[in-house]
């Protein structure tokens, strides 16, 4: 017998976990309507929780659309490591193909050693 101070039932609790099931294997919201998620981005969330970026025109994205969409294909095992075998686990990870390009065109020289000196120097880079 379990004792403590749980706010909603058995019945319930299990009910909220097989909600949330979709959005806590993929990732990402897996419901067509935002009203009928579980938990709808809020206005502040970054744009980067809705859609994968658009390829880049003359504008310069942020720093912060930079770091969301790396950390989407690199992890913390990925580093340190020269551009060159970054860009090949962005292309395995299927990331946009304008970041790939931008990594790729950085100096070959430096090895970066976590995604935020990677990310400030893809924003810098250009």
């Amino acid at each position: 017998m379990q004792r403590g101070s749980d706010r909603l039932s058995v019945h319930r609790d299990d009910e909220m976990k097989h909600e949330l099931q979709g959005l806590l294997r993929s990732g990402h919201p897996t419901r067509t309507e935002d009203w009928n998620d579980p938990e709808p981005p809020a206005d502040d969330d970054p744009e980067m929780y809705r859609a994968p970026m658009q390829p880049w025109t003359s504008e310069q994205p942020s720093l912060a659309t930079v770091r969301l969409e790396l950390a989407r294909s690199l992890t913390r095992h990925d580093f340190p490591a020269q551009p060159s075998e970054l860009a090949r686990v962005l292309r395995r990870g299927n990331a946009p193909d304008a970041l790939v390009q931008r990594v790729s065109r950085l100096p070959r020289s430096t090895r970066y050693r976590n995604l935020l000196a990677l990310a400030e120097a893809v924003v810098g880079g250009e």
